[in-house]
């Protein structure tokens, strides 16, 4: 998985003008820049903003991500909590879990 690089996209799409741009006239060949799974292409694409939380991106990035795709505030905690019950808990990233022992 290339978590690195799907923040890396959505930090871009967040501060640079020029990467907006580019999602709204070539998004599949700004993807294509970046070194990211199939399933993080799919998740991005679709946009599957519980699958992104579980993958581990980071929620303040993801929030703007989520936003620019149409989602109001409820609907993007709705998600994240939905990708956990639908992907399980969060892979990697600052939102893992401890498991106790």
């Amino acid at each position: 998985m290339s978590l690195y690089y799907v923040q890396k996209l959505l930090y871009h799409l967040n501060r640079d003008p020029q990467v907006r741009r580019r999602f709204d006239e070539d998004f599949d060949g700004l993807l294509a820049e970046y070194d990211l799974s199939d399933e993080e292409l799919t998740a991005l694409r679709q946009p599957d903003i519980g699958l992104l939380y579980v993958m581990g991106v980071n929620g303040q990035i993801l929030m703007h991500y989520a936003a620019l795709r149409g989602y109001e505030w409820r609907a993007y905690i709705e998600a994240m909590r939905e990708g956990e019950r639908k992907y399980g808990p969060v892979r990697a990233g600052l939102y893992t879990r401890a498991e106790s022992r």
